[in-house]
């Protein structure tokens, strides 16, 4: 007697089962890939913390709400603490105390122009 042998529905089942595993897996991996869109009505700036939640915000001194969330070029979360003394030019939206509650960064600031280093200099 082999006990060993699964029957045809068994099989079939735990087929189904790995095909569905699979599909919602994937279908997870399509959904994070796409991003959190950047709502019309957020400001643009730049940003520069420098003791959280204190920051700059286009050079004037502005506050991150408690649970502010800093979101990366990659959408992924990003803590405050990490982010001290860089600039960084983002997007923002201020909550109903006028204090950043949201802010996604689109890259750090290029290099100044020839002209305004030279007269700098």
């Amino acid at each position: 007697m082999n006990r060993c042998l699964a029957s045809p529905l068994r099989r079939c089942a735990a087929r189904a089962a790995l095909a569905f595993g699979l599909s919602a897996f994937c279908t997870l991996s399509i959904g994070q890939a796409t991003g959190r869109p950047i709502p019309q009505d957020a400001a643009h700036g730049l940003m520069q913390i420098t003791q959280p939640p204190q920051m700059l915000l286009n050079g004037a001194p502005a506050r991150l709400a408690p649970g502010a969330r800093i979101h990366d070029t990659n959408h992924m979360l990003v803590m405050s603490a990490v982010l001290v003394q860089q600039q960084f030019l983002v997007r923002y939206v201020l909550d109903a105390q006028a204090q950043v509650a949201e802010v996604w960064i689109e890259g750090r600031p290029g290099p100044a122009p020839a002209r305004a280093r030279a007269q700098v200099e």
